[in-house]
């Protein structure tokens, strides 16, 4: 099973809570518009292209890296859709005007990150009963 180094996953939840702060302190959308494309471009073509991952690789170095336990692709690519969605429902709802939605869907997505950079990953633990709740179902209707 593919692993993504967690010092590289915390680098992604720390760049995710700086811009949405950043977005809350300067009542500025665009943050919130930089921060979808730097989450859905990954999502896309791979760890590789996440701008925060290659902030933080040569920060971190390749010894510390190697010797960091990881979290699996699967899980961290899970996580990421989710943050994808609530970042792109933000960014409609910043352009529809509809700016406590806007606030709301980017504090889910900031919320999340700093829980996660605390311990708890809520992308997780959803991760997990949905994954429950699949393997059950398949067993009821056998």
């Amino acid at each position: 099973m593919k692993e993504i180094p967690l010092p590289l996953i915390k680098a992604n939840q720390i760049g995710i809570v700086l811009f949405v702060l950043l977005s809350f302190i300067f009542q500025q959308p665009l943050f919130i518009y930089l921060l979808f494309l730097i989450q859905f471009i990954p999502l896309l073509v791979g760890t590789k292209a996440n701008v925060f991952v290659l902030l933080a690789k040569p920060l971190i170095g390749k010894a510390r890296l190697a010797k960091s336990d990881g979290q699996a692709a699967e899980l961290a690519r899970f996580n990421q859709s989710i943050a994808v969605i609530l970042l792109g429902i933000s960014s409609i709802a910043y352009l529809l005007g509809w700016h406590v939605w806007a606030y709301a869907a980017s504090a889910m997505v900031a919320a999340a990150a700093i829980a996660a950079v605390l311990g708890y990953c809520v992308g997780c633990t959803i991760y997990y009963q949905y994954k429950r709740w699949k393997l059950l179902r398949e067993r009821s209707s056998q």
